[in-house]
This record gives C-alpha cells, structure tokens and sequence, in this order.
C-alpha cells in the first residue's frame, strides 16, 4: 500500500493545484512542501526494506512495483533532492520583477515526483514506460511556466521526448516478442548479434541517454536554460533525469541484457559517452550566460557516467552510477548560486556580472565547493568517481581514456572562466548593493555544498554500502584501487587549467573572456560558428529537412493543380477552338484533309 501511496499523493497534490485560487500563492506554497516532505518521510520509513506489489494483469505483463536497495537509493536521493528545490523554488518565485504561473510549475513539479517515484519501483517495463512517458506532459507545464517565448521551447522538448520515447516503446515490443515477458525479473538477454536483441538494445539505450540528457538528444537543455524558470533547470534536467535515465541505462546493461566487455554495444557506449563529453564541454566553454553555461556542462557530465557503465567493467559501472548521484549534488548547486545571482541581479548574463563575492559570499563559497566538485579537484566527490571512470576507460582503451582527462581539463577551464566573471572583477555601484539571497535559498545550497565534500571524504561507504551491493559482489571494492598515475595527471591537468585560465585573462584583461584563445582558435572558430547556427541540432535539422520537404511538396502540388485547372481547360479551348475552325463546310479543305491523311498513312506504311 505504501508504493501506492509514494506514487498517488504527489500526483493528487500536483492535479489539486488547479484547484487553488489564481492568487493562494502562500497555500500553493504550503501544499508543495507538504507534498515533497511527506514524500520524504515516506521514504525514510520504507529505506532498506524488500516490498513487492505484483497484480496479474496481461500475459506478458503483471502490473508490479517493486523496492529493492538500488531503487531505494534512487527514491531516497530523488526524495532528498527533490525537497530542498521544493525549498528554493518557493523563495525564488517570490519575484516582484517576474510573475511565474506558479500553478503550472507547482503541478508539474509534484507530477515529476510521482512519475519518477513509479519509475523507479516499476517492476515490468510495461508499467515503467507508463510513467516515463507521463514524465513529457509535467515538462512542458514546467517550461511553459514561464510565458513568453517558453511555450516554443517546451514543445521543443516534448517533441524530442516524444521521438526518443516512441524509440523506447519500440525497443519495448521488441523485447516483448523476444522474452514473451516485460517483467524485470525474468529478463537478463543476451546480446546476440544474429537476432532481435541489437536492436531492442538501441532502441532502449535511446530513451534512457536522452531522458539523461546525452548528445545528441540535449539541444532543449541551452534553451530552456534560456526559458524556462531557473528551478526546472536544478530539478528536473540537473537532478531526476539523470537519476532516471543512468538508472534505466544501469538496469538496461545489468539486467534487462548481458554488456559483456569488448563487445560491440559495449563499444558504441563508450563511443558515445565520450563524444558527449568532448563536444558538450567544449560548448560550454564559450558560453556568455551562466545559465547556458551549466546546462552545457549538465549534458558533458552525463558522457562520463555513460562511458563508465559502458566500459562493462566493475570499476567503471560503479564509477558511473557514483558520479550519476554526484552530479545531482554538485550540479543542483550549481544552479541554485545561478538562481540566486539571478534573483538578486536581475541577470546572468556574465557581461553584466562582477565582484559579487563581497556581496553573496554563501553564495560565493557554495559555487566554489560545487564548481570544484565538478572540476574534479581531490577529496571532492566529483574526483573520486572520475577517477574511477578513468581507470576504467583506460583499461578499456588508451582513446578513451584521452577523451575523458581533456574533458576533465575543459571543465575546470570553464568553471574558473564562469567564477571569475561572476565572483570577481570589478563591481560596480550597482553591485554593490546587492544582497545576500534569502535564507530559504541558501540552506539548500549549504547543503548540497556540504554533501559535495561529505561523498568525497566518504566515498567507500558511499561505494561499499549504497552502489556495489548492486552488482552482487559483496567484495567488488576490494577489486578497485587507486590508479596514482591518473591522479596525477587529474592533478596536473587542473593546474594546467589555472594556468591556462590565468594567460587568457592577461592577454584580454576580462576573465569572461579569458577562453577565448579556444572559440577562435583555427579549425575551432569554423566549427563553432556552425554549432551556433544550429546545424548540429537534429532539431533543427528536422525542421529544415521537414520545411524543405513540404515546400517540395507545395510545388509539386501547385503543378498538379495548374496542370488540371489551367493547363487542360485551356488546351481543350484551344483544340476545340482550333477543330470549329478546321469544319467551316469547305469542299476544297476537306479534300485537302484527305489528301494529308492519305499521305500519313502512306508514309507510316513504307517506314515500317
């Protein structure tokens, strides 16, 4: 009864809200926190408990949830997560300057909830893609919050969900008509490249790497980063659809079928994470918003996680699904300072921001703890998990490897570009009375900052007791040690990176411009100016290809209609014309027309 209940309150709290008068902003408020805390405590009450609800229902499908200790995890950081940006969201959209549609944003949040509450205790694939595709609709309410220009960035969104979920109901049915089951339990497939298992395999890598955020399914996150109000961004895009989608791709590769390594599929994950981490990085390196910024680099850090669980290996599985619950620590924070600068400034634009460390220094210190977490500096949780994904990587192949440590080196790169611009350089009049943001803002930042350094330094237990239990190998950590090689290179790389950090903001004297060197670098600058006219936005693409087949299709039509409704009628009117003028009962001209016809014949006769 008590997964019912995690799944039907939230959504019964989020479809109340319509409910609510225009302006009940305090009780709209109060009934999100109470949604979200009481989500909390349910969770803390079923914690490390075994429950199964199973109802028969159709042949291949029993309608079953089921807790166990990975989806408890999942639950429980949802469940965290979740509450301290019901927290900030409350203070945040207390805006005088911006009014929100608080009832769309409060409904969708606490519908984001229940959906991935039934995701994570869905037992049958059936059952999880029900709740999964549930997910889109929540979304868009989300996005469209904000008005404006917002309602064309959710439907872009919903349209990208959309295609990378009908990829995942296919996998589904593949599955179905391979297994003859969808329960969860019963699947474990192997990867046979003779058969039906490949493509189902695809399709459902599909789903989860795009609900996670990967290339080349993310091109919505920069836009909504632009659109939609800041908490969309730290709840759903920083927090649960990573948690989602990393944990669909960790049940896809370990239970649903067998990644062995070296395997082909093994290897276009690997591909693919690493592919995400390059060009992500390297897009938010020339980011001028603070908010673009971080949704660039949201999406680089999903390619690590991808490329440990694609590596097939026990070190690099664990490092992947470790650093999938750090980055919703770091990355959350992250974009609650962004929130925060964004409510006391009025902008985050980084042209227009400076010196704000005197005037924000919680704000200044959490962004230091989060940015360094994510940079992947020592006895921060963000270091150990790469560490371990880059053992792993390496082990796999020396490419891969390289991949991953330049994109170690970007990041860092980005993030002392991002806290220069912000933090320090010059402050003006205005920003000198700027004030601190409210306490209800910064208590989820202290905590989520404080959770950074806490993995870190107690990374085992995070490893040995939360995430190898998973595998089934109770003695997993004994197999995984410290490559001090790489830590040394991880070290010297963020050195390299202040360095680097330090020469471009000499050179142009502003740390926002400080990467410059790299946006118009030869070869780079080409490939940029690409990126920013948005041919590598199969979004884009689509729309071009689309426009440009229906345009196609209006000619052809216009033709066909001109053919029939011009051409013909006036053809006949001029044969009809023509033959009323040939019969005007002259002897001589019939005759004349006997004699042609004659001849015709004659010489039709004598050429064949």
């Amino acid at each position: 009864m008590i997964l019912w209940i995690m799944i039907i309150m939230p959504a019964l709290l989020g479809g109340s809200m319509f409910l609510l008068p225009k302006n009940a902003e305090k009780l709209k408020s109060a009934l999100i926190l109470c949604g979200f805390s009481i989500n909390f405590v349910l969770n803390l009450l079923v914690c490390g408990k075994e429950i199964a609800f199973i109802k028969p229902w159709l042949k291949i499908a029993s309608f079953s949830l089921r807790l166990y200790s990975f989806s408890s995890f999942i639950l429980m950081s949802a469940a965290v997560l979740s509450l301290l940006t019901a927290i900030y969201t409350v203070s945040f959209l207390k805006n005088k300057n911006k009014k929100y549609n608080t009832t769309l944003f409060y409904s969708g949040m606490l519908l984001t909830l229940a959906m991935t509450n039934g995701v994570a205790l869905a037992a049958n694939l059936l059952v999880m893609l029900f709740f999964w595709e549930a997910i889109m609709a929540a979304m868009f309410m989300m996005i469209a919050a904000n008005g404006g220009n917002a309602y064309k960035t959710a439907v872009k969104a919903v349209i990208i969900a959309a295609v990378t979920d009908l990829c995942m109901m296919l996998g589904i049915g593949l599955i179905a008509h391979i297994a003859g089951t969808l329960d969860l339990d019963s699947l474990n497939l192997p990867l046979d490249l003779s058969g039906m298992a490949i493509p189902a395999f695809l399709l459902l890598v599909v789903g989860a790497v795009a609900k996670a955020g990967s290339m080349p399914f993310h091109t919505w996150l920069p836009d909504a980063a632009d659109d939609a109000p800041m908490p969309f961004m730290a709840f759903l895009p920083g927090t649960l659809e990573k948690l989602l989608g990393i944990y669909l791709l960790a049940r896809i590769t370990l239970d649903i079928f067998k990644l062995e390594p070296d395997s082909a599929m093994s290897f276009t994950l690997m591909i693919l994470g690493a592919l995400t981490i390059i060009c992500a990085v390297m897009m938010a390196l020339i980011q001028k918003d603070y908010k673009r910024l971080l949704a660039y680099h949201a999406v680089s850090q999903v390619g690590y996680m991808i490329l440990g669980i694609g590596t097939a290996l026990p070190v690099g599985i664990i490092g992947g699904l470790f650093h999938m619950i750090n980055n919703a620590l770091y990355k959350g924070c992250l974009f609650f300072t962004s929130g925060a600068v964004e409510k006391q400034t009025g902008t985050t634009d980084l042209n227009k921001l400076g010196g704000l460390r005197k005037t924000m220094p919680i704000t200044f210190i959490c962004f230091v703890i989060a940015a360094a977490s994510i940079a992947g500096f020592p006895m921060t949780n963000g270091f150990f998990s790469k560490e371990l994904i880059f053992d792993a990587a390496l082990e796999r192949g020396m490419i891969f490897y390289i991949f991953a440590a330049v994109g170690a080196f970007f990041t860092p790169v980005s993030f002392f570009k991002l806290g220069h611009s912000v933090f320090f350089g010059k402050s003006d009049d205005h920003s000198k009375s700027i004030e601190e943001a409210p306490a209800p803002m910064l208590a989820p930042m202290l905590i989520l900052s404080a959770a950074c350094l806490a993995f870190g330094l107690g990374q085992s237990f995070v490893v040995n007791k939360l995430l190898a239990p998973f595998l089934g190998e109770a003695n997993l950590i004994k197999h995984i040690h410290t490559n001090w090689p790489l830590v040394g290179i991880s070290a010297a790389s963020l050195i390299l990176a202040f360095l680097d950090h330090m020469r471009g903001y000499k050179k142009t004297g502003r740390g926002l411009k400080a990467a410059d060197h790299y946006h118009y670098a030869p070869g780079l600058k080409q490939i940029y100016a690409l990126a920013e006219k948005h041919w590598f936005d199969p979004y884009f693409v689509a729309r071009y290809v689309i426009n440009g087949f229906s345009g196609v299709s209006l000619k052809i039509n216009d033709a066909i209609s001109w053919f029939y409704d011009i051409f013909v009628p006036r053809f006949v009117s001029m044969f009809t014309y023509a033959v009323k003028k040939a019969h005007n009962g002259s002897p001589s001209r019939y005759i004349i027309w006997i004699l042609c016809g004659v001849i015709i014949i004659f010489a039709a006769f004598t050429l064949l």
